[in-house]
């Protein structure tokens, strides 16, 4: 298979990347539903369908706040703010859907965490839309520096380079086993999302240094300085971690 992979269906060329995306939201979403059917939700219905909008409203404006910051550009006329517009990124997505949610609770006055529940869904959409990534070689920004190693890979444009999209499809089906057998240790409600967001942005944070990235401040690109922000929001449970395991 020759990557960037493009299939023709009826002569048309498949943007396989976008169809992957768009079934990893279909996807994930009937997997929460799935899960809360079959899980003792303590948050009315109401207050979840709020905490939900809010998470999607914030996920849509840190996904491309973050993406204009990933890659800026000068806007001199419609179509390159229409680019800048339609990029995305999912690690701004999920910090934005964060401050979504707790803005959102704070609206309704609701107290209890409710991130557990998104979890593994989020994880299971993250892997889908990975794969469209990765079967995208070159056209998507989730392609490595050139290395001279074996796991080296052409990604369209002859070089060998790092496969990121394939590094982070392993990382999250380790991630998945993990916190599926952390689910199963009556842990305090919040500290299983809390342990996806450090273990995620903690990988995402190490691995961009394998990007062809801009750097900005000292030597570190805008989804690595995401990064930092969103680890010092969880410094009370890193601290935790750290105490428990000396």
């Amino acid at each position: 298979m020759q990557i960037p992979f493009e299939p023709v269906v009826l002569s048309y060329k498949i943007n396989i990347h976008l169809v992957l995306e768009y079934l990893a939201f279909f996807i994930a979403f009937r997997y929460y539903v799935f899960l809360r059917k079959r899980a003792v939700d303590t948050i009315p219905s109401t207050n979840r369908l709020s905490i939900i909008l809010g998470a999607t409203l914030g996920a849509f404006l840190g996904s491309r706040i973050i993406a204009a910051f990933e890659n800026p550009v000068l806007i001199s006329d419609a179509s390159v703010l229409i680019t800048v517009l339609n990029s995305k990124t999912i690690m701004g997505g999920l910090f934005g859907g964060l401050l979504g949610v707790e803005l959102a609770k704070k609206v309704i006055g609701e107290k209890q965490s409710s991130g557990d529940l998104f979890v593994f869904p989020i994880i299971l959409g993250i892997f889908i839309g990975r794969i469209g990534c990765f079967l995208s070689g070159i056209k998507e920004f989730t392609y490595g520096k050139e290395t001279t190693l074996l796991i080296g890979m052409n990604l369209g444009d002859g070089l060998k380079r790092h496969p990121i999209a394939l590094y982070e499809l392993i990382f999250l089906v380790v991630l998945f086993l993990f916190l599926w057998n952390l689910k199963h240790r009556n842990l305090k409600h919040g500290l299983l999302f809390q342990y996806f967001m450090i273990s995620y942005f903690g990988f995402r944070f190490c691995i961009e240094f394998l990007k062809p990235n801009i750097f900005f401040i000292c030597g570190l690109s805008s989804i690595q300085i995401l990064c930092l922000i969103c680890l010092l929001y969880y410094y009370k449970t890193i601290l935790k971690i750290f105490k428990n395991a000396s």
